[in-house]
Parts: C-alpha cells; sequence; structure tokens
C-alpha cells in the first residue's frame, strides 16, 4: 500500500472486547440492547477521535438490527472505523461479533453506522481530515457514505430531498 496522509482505515480502526456479565443481561441471560448500544458508541467514538484527533460528539445512529442473541459468558468484539470524513462529521462503520469460548463459536451480531461530529476546545465543529479509500470495500463504503448521509440529512430535516441528487441517481 502506498503511503499517505489519509487515516484510512488503519490509523482509525478500533477494536474493542468486552465479556458479557450477569449485571448485562436481560431475563433470557442475553446481552441488553442499551448495553450493546453503549459498547458500540465507545468503540465508534474511539475510531472517531482516532481519525480527527479530537474530542467528538455522536450525531446520528443509523438502524440498528439484532440479527443474533448474545449470550451470557460470551465474549462480544467490536471493530469500527471511519468510513469518510465530510466537513466537521465522519461516518463509522461498526460490526459486532459474538464468540462463545466454550462452544467454539463466533457469530455476527450487529452492524452499524454512527456519525460523529468533532469539537475544538470550546465545543464547536473543527474540520476534520480527509480519507482515501484503499481497497475496494473501503470504496464501497467511502461512495456509500455520501447517499447515507443524504438520507440522515433529510430525515432530520435539514436537507430537501430534491436536493439529494446521490439519492436521485440511484433512480434515475
Amino acid at each position: 500500500m502506498q503511503q499517505n496522509n489519509t487515516k484510512y482505515p488503519s490509523q482509525s480502526l478500533t477494536e474493542m472486547n468486552e465479556i458479557v456479565l450477569p449485571n448485562d443481561t436481560n431475563t433470557l441471560n442475553n446481552l441488553m440492547g442499551g448495553k450493546m448500544l453503549h459498547w458500540m458508541d465507545i468503540c465508534a467514538a474511539i475510531a472517531a477521535q482516532k481519525h480527527s484527533n479530537q474530542i467528538v460528539v455522536t450525531a446520528a445512529v443509523d438502524s440498528v438490527s439484532f440479527k443474533e442473541s448474545i449470550r451470557l459468558g460470551d465474549v462480544v468484539t467490536l471493530t469500527a472505523y471511519v468510513t469518510r470524513a465530510f466537513n466537521s462529521s465522519m461516518e463509522v462503520f461498526i460490526e459486532v461479533y459474538a464468540h462463545s469460548i466454550p462452544r467454539g463459536e463466533k457469530i455476527k451480531s450487529n452492524e452499524a453506522y454512527y456519525t460523529f461530529v468533532a469539537l475544538d476546545s470550546r465545543n464547536r465543529p473543527v474540520v476534520v481530515p480527509q480519507i482515501e479509500p484503499q481497497t475496494p470495500e473501503e470504496q464501497s463504503k467511502f461512495d456509500g457514505a455520501l447517499r447515507r448521509r443524504q438520507v440522515r440529512l433529510i430525515l432530520a430535516g435539514k436537507m430537501k430531498p430534491e436536493d439529494a441528487k446521490e439519492l436521485k441517481n440511484l433512480f434515475l
């Protein structure tokens, strides 16, 4: 890979491990969804901070679906990296796997996109470094980030649907 001044995704790549303890579970001995979202937010925020070298705040979380239950005693591995930087915001992709050590099983449980805004010392948005994708998968996530951003902006009332050019291009 060529040396460049970007931070994609190796410098923002963040991996975090947690073990599901009794206090983290519901009455079915499965990890509570709120605890999962908490861990995902932390892991994604660390990736965004590593990319921007700034404090970040969560601006948006795209839909999160719970595909597989995570059980008491499982080791949860969360992996996150910045997929695209805009002006002061960054989109972060995160995947969650559950490992049952005794059963020797590993399953993918969740994935999501989080958006963070970098802040300066006065809590004002600050410009973040851009990134250049290096692999086809990175390019695909990079390209899709603009469309996902437009959806988020439309849903938040910050963009009119007719101004979402990349979304329109999907249907023309």
